[in-house]
């Protein structure tokens, strides 16, 4: 990536700060740089800030103080080059999975060959080709969530934001969802920022984990990820987790929450 286009992507929150109507105090004077393309994830009990944080980020919301910006620009709204993955799938349940993922294209203007010729390469990416013809409530939950993945991806968005995507899916479903989206990370070349209660998820998915204190939140911990194997060409697997490192980095990651939230 170049300089001016690295410069573009960057996310770069400055003095930011965010309280509700009813004085709620949810985030705290917050400063923090993600580059472009890092996995970055978000922990910390609830009420810490790590879901107004994305909010922040998404547009969703506009701080009380300070900017947030992606590149040079204030982030003024939602926009397509900010792709949101929610915890629970928010798929249209009259459209087919490949209508759902081309929906975006479609109110954009794209043409029918070449969004559908997009959709069908991402849902065979998620592992869903063969499933583009059926309804969201034919599919599990963990194959709605790739779905929805797949319909954030089809945007192109430079950042992909993700609330706790995976939080309602069993353990199961979830490790191996957890492997996919690495893939994707890596296949991809996105900036993600991913937002969990999961110290283990966490520390797997992540180059990059932050700890949020107690109310009112603020970034307290900035822990660069590290592990066995990682390497350019590489993708993470679950045996990873079985590693001494690993078990070392979970057991630091908890004690900091704790300390924070004690």
């Amino acid at each position: 990536m170049s300089t001016a286009a690295a410069l573009r992507d960057r996310v770069v929150l400055r003095a930011v700060s965010k309280t509700y109507a009813d004085d709620t105090v949810a985030l705290s004077h917050t400063d923090l740089v993600i580059e472009p393309g890092e996995f970055v994830s978000v922990v910390g009990p609830s009420g810490c800030g790590k879901t107004t944080l994305l909010q922040l980020l998404g547009g969703f919301i506009e701080p009380s103080a300070g900017t947030v910006l992606v590149g040079d620009d204030p982030v003024a709204g939602p926009s397509p080059e900010r792709g949101v993955v929610f915890q629970a799938p928010t798929l249209y349940p009259w459209l087919s999975v490949r209508g759902n993922v081309e929906f975006g294209p479609k109110c954009l203007g794209v043409d029918k060959k070449t969004r559908r010729a997009e959709a069908q390469r991402l849902l065979r990416l998620v592992g869903l080709g063969e499933f583009g013809d059926k309804r969201p409530y034919e599919l599990s939950g963990g194959m709605q969530q790739r779905a929805q993945i797949a319909r954030v991806l089809i945007n192109d968005p430079r950042i992909v934001l993700m609330d706790e995507p995976f939080g309602a899916l069993d353990q199961l479903t979830r490790e191996r969802l957890q492997v996919e989206l690495l893939r994707l990370w890596r296949d991809a070349g996105k900036t993600i920022v991913f937002v969990t209660h999961s110290v283990e998820e966490a520390a797997f998915l992540s180059t990059r984990v932050l700890v949020m204190s107690a109310r009112p939140g603020r970034v307290i911990v900035d822990r660069r990820i590290d592990l066995p194997g990682d390497g350019p060409d590489t993708v993470r697997d679950l045996t990873v987790t079985a590693t001494p490192e690993f078990q070392a980095l979970k057991s630091e990651l908890a004690q900091a929450i704790y300390a924070a939230h004690s």
